[in-house]
């Protein structure tokens, strides 16, 4: 499965692979205040992200480029605040060529680059996007979900910025993450790895544990699907017969059988 890639820094763009998604090792404890930040105005843009953006020509007069960054990011919080407010959601693809073309007199080509840039890697919408939130139009409106590999990538990262802050071993939770966005994905396991697969053997260990917590669940769901169907009983008879939530024996069985036309 090949990923759609515009040939700007646009937020899909920054949620590709990084050069490298090694997941950290555990940190040591910090200590003292000494980098504690202050609490940012609720319903404010997040202009600072937890991955500094690669330098450009705007960056190397210092401080220049951020500052433009974020008075863009403080107009498009103006402009679209379902966006770029409280509550980050993933971008439509091509949003960066919709908004120059929306907004010809309000946003230089470089400047708003940049701000889309430094607001898609940060851990707010990476978060939206790690989640398997579908891709939302200017309006807040979903329109269409994200790629696999982009969900799993964006796990991957706010993984490795998390890990990097604790001395907690959080693969049991990467593993649980990674758990779900295979089984969200509906890929089988050839094409999920096919999208996702890096050279980095810690990620792929990581993923290798997943694929195999999933097939255990896949072989529990399919061995419930089997009783029910021998039971002759209905679903809320079977549950009550194995002291089961109805409802959860519902989930299980639709998703144990075959999607039609499979």
């Amino acid at each position: 499965m090949t990923p759609t890639t515009e040939t700007v820094s646009a937020p899909e763009a920054a949620e590709a692979p990084a050069a490298s998604a090694t997941p950290a090792a555990p940190a040591a404890p910090r200590e003292g205040r000494r980098g504690r930040r202050k609490p940012r105005p609720e319903g404010r843009p997040d202009a600072r992200p937890d991955a500094t953006p690669k330098a450009g020509p705007e960056a190397k007069g210092g401080q220049r480029a951020p500052r433009k960054a974020n008075a863009v990011l403080e107009r498009l919080f103006e402009l679209y605040p379902k966006m770029f407010g409280a509550r980050f959601r993933p971008l439509k693809l091509g949003v960066y060529q919709e908004l120059l073309a929306l907004h010809p007199d309000v946003f230089k080509k470089e400047d708003l680059k940049i701000a889309l840039g430094l607001h898609a890697r940060s851990t707010r919408y990476l978060d939206a996007v790690a989640a398997g939130e579908q891709r939302h139009d200017l309006n807040g409106v979903p329109v269409e979900p994200v790629a696999p590999e982009h969900v799993h990538h964006a796990i991957l990262e706010v993984f490795k910025r998390r890990q990097a802050r604790t001395a907690e071993d959080l693969r049991p939770k990467l593993r649980a993450r990674l758990v779900e966005a295979i089984e969200a994905s509906g890929l089988s396991r050839e094409d999920y790895v096919l999208a996702v697969r890096t050279q980095d053997e810690v990620t792929n260990a990581v993923l290798d544990e997943a694929f195999v917590e999933v097939g255990a669940r896949t072989a529990k769901r399919e061995a419930l699907l089997r009783a029910f169907e021998a039971s002759g009983r209905t679903v809320a008879e079977f549950a009550e017969m194995y002291g089961m939530d109805p409802a959860e024996v519902g989930r299980t069985l639709a998703r144990a059988r075959p999607a039609p036309g499979g």
